[in-house]
């Protein structure tokens, strides 16, 4: 609309400028070279536009052909340019799909057509890499570094071949290098962080988060998470060393995350130990609020040394009502109770746990329950076994590893705060490390087995409701008479571990290995087929069980094994 109000602007002009002339006629007379012209005005007027058309066409057409060589040498260069650029886009698709030839072809064509193109430094480095030629890479990122447009990204090339072949001090040169360049390259700062973490310089990984977060590469919550990781890290190196800074530090972690649980433990048996017991416990109170963990509860009930099993009993079910669902407050309650000798409401507290699948840390209360109650051998191996097939109890998880202790990296991948409290999957490949308590007792030779729901095959007692035929297994040697009212022998069969064994058991003493328990044998059966496998049949009385008819000794039978305490 606007172009056709312009139009007809310009052309009213002329027309009233053709007009004007035309009421103002007039002649104009040029003599030139003996030569006389007489015109009108308007006819001059004509004149001398149609001249000045002529001297514009003339002067183009003179520039057209003395600027025709330059015109030829511009159109060959943006030819050579969209030829090369073509290469470059062709060798990028040939790259993402994996196609060494083709982009090796492409390659060399941008390199003919557009040598100097960052776009063709990129093509050859990536192409290198895609062909194994970790030299012609190198030397395509350390071109790079001599322009200011693709610096940065020859660091990042340069950082990612150091890692490839190990050279991890290199490597972090050119992150720091990448930093000083620009400070909000996301990659270059978390990279610095994974170094200063897996070095252990717990401060100069808090500066790399606050960096960080300052940068906006990570989110609040983040941060906050993770520099209340690295001051637990610093906590538990400077434990011995610097206490004052191990507990600040401390204290500082459990404000920033209150359910990190490292942190709220070791701040509280520091406080414990120091007297302030009414501020320990407040803060592991609240730790138990948010996580529960077996750590906590050891913390809580050690609060105040040289308290009673009846004291710690009390505490224990302090942090029973806080969290009275979880299973955590129900195995703590439970060996509080054992230790306290109230067994009737150690049975009771486990019901529940019991009744939905019992897992390895509550057979092993259990076995504990019946070893200090009635010295029940016979019990006390059934539980055994049971804990070597029953379901994996929470540990510390973190890229396929399970660790009896948290650490604030994980030894796999370098990765911060990965280690995660959770119930460890089936399939793992290695044995659980958090099955240490179960089988502290057994030796080198045993310490291979692996406990897994796949491979273990032990058969249940309750299962077996006859004993088998005397073929099958050999019935126990009647009891003969001995003198000055010596024990009854007991059956030497090889498929009968002996039931006293079980009593020697004391945590951890891993040379005494021929004193492992019945379920431990059962389970080197399970995975060795030339182990014979023991059948555990039920019986009344264990043969070192006094039975009901006998009167229990006059002082509590002091048990050597143990979960708690």
């Amino acid at each position: 609309m606007v172009r056709v109000l312009v139009y007809l602007a310009v052309f009213a002009c002329l027309a009233f400028g053709a007009v004007w002339l035309a009421d103002r006629p007039g002649e104009i007379s040029v003599i030139w070279q003996g030569y006389r012209i007489d015109t009108s005005v308007a006819i001059g007027a004509i004149g001398v536009v149609l001249l000045a058309f002529l001297v514009l066409l003339a002067w183009a057409v003179i520039r057209f052909v003395f600027g025709l060589p330059s015109a030829f040498s511009l159109s060959s260069r943006a030819r050579r340019r969209a030829r090369g650029f073509e290469a470059v886009s062709r060798g990028m698709v040939a790259i993402g799909a994996g196609d060494p030839v083709a982009a090796g072809r492409y390659t060399g064509e941008a390199r003919r057509f557009v040598p100097n193109e960052p776009l063709t430094l990129l093509l050859e480095a990536q192409t290198a890499q895609l062909t194994g030629n970790r030299p012609q890479a190198e030397a395509a990122f350390k071109a790079m570094l001599d322009r200011s447009e693709t610096r940065v990204l020859g660091l990042r090339g340069l950082f990612v071949e150091a890692k490839r072949r190990g050279d991890m001090a290199a490597a972090r040169a050119f992150a720091d290098d990448a930093v000083r360049r620009s400070p909000s390259l996301a990659w270059a700062n978390d990279a610095l962080l994974d170094f200063h973490t897996n070095a252990g310089d717990w401060q100069a990984a808090r500066t790399a988060v606050e960096r960080r977060a300052a940068l906006r590469l990570a989110d609040k919550a983040e941060a906050r998470r993770q520099r209340a990781v690295l001051l637990a890290a610093e906590a538990l190196e400077a434990r011995d060393k610097e206490p004052e800074r191990a507990l600040a530090a401390a204290l500082e972690a459990v404000k920033l995350a209150p359910g990190l649980t490292p942190a709220a433990a070791l701040a509280g048996r520091m406080l414990s130990e120091r007297g302030d017991v009414r501020k320990a416990s407040k803060l592991l109170e609240a730790a138990w609020r948010e996580a529960p963990h077996p750590d906590i509860a050891a913390a809580y009930l050690d609060v105040r040394p040289g308290d009673s099993a009846l004291d710690r009993l009390h505490r224990a079910q302090t942090l029973s009502r806080l969290r009275p669902a979880d299973p955590e407050s129900v195995l703590a309650l439970a060996g509080a109770a054992i230790q306290a000798r109230e067994f009737q409401k150690a049975r009771e507290t486990l019901k529940p746990l019991l009744a939905g699948g019992a897992s390895v840390r509550a057979c092993l209360l259990m076995a504990e329950l019946e070893d200090a109650e009635h010295g029940a051998a016979g019990k006390v191996r059934e539980w055994l076994a049971r804990a070597t097939r029953a379901p994996h109890d929470a540990a510390w998880v973190a890229d396929g590893l399970v660790s009896d202790h948290w650490m604030p990296v994980s030894p796999i991948t370098g990765r911060l705060d990965a280690f995660v409290w959770t119930v460890p999957p089936a399939t793992l490949g290695s044995p659980p490390q958090a099955l240490d308590d179960v089988l502290a007792d057994l030796d080198d030779s045993t310490k291979l087995i692996e406990v897994k729901a796949e491979t273990v095959a032990t058969v249940e007692p309750a299962a077996v409701t006859a004993p088998p035929a005397p073929k099958e297994a050999p019935k126990p040697m009647p009891a003969a008479p001995s003198e000055a009212g010596a024990a009854p022998a007991r059956s030497e069969s090889p498929a009968s571990p002996d039931p006293a064994r079980v009593e020697t058991v004391e945590a951890p003493k891993p040379a005494e290995a021929a004193d492992a328990p019945a379920g431990a044998v059962a389970v080197a059966a399970a995975r060795d087929p030339a182990v014979p496998k023991p059948v555990i049949f039920p019986v009344p009385h264990a043969p070192d069980d006094p039975g009901p008819d006998e009167e229990p000794p006059s002082e509590p039978k002091k048990s050597g094994f143990r979960l708690f305490g």
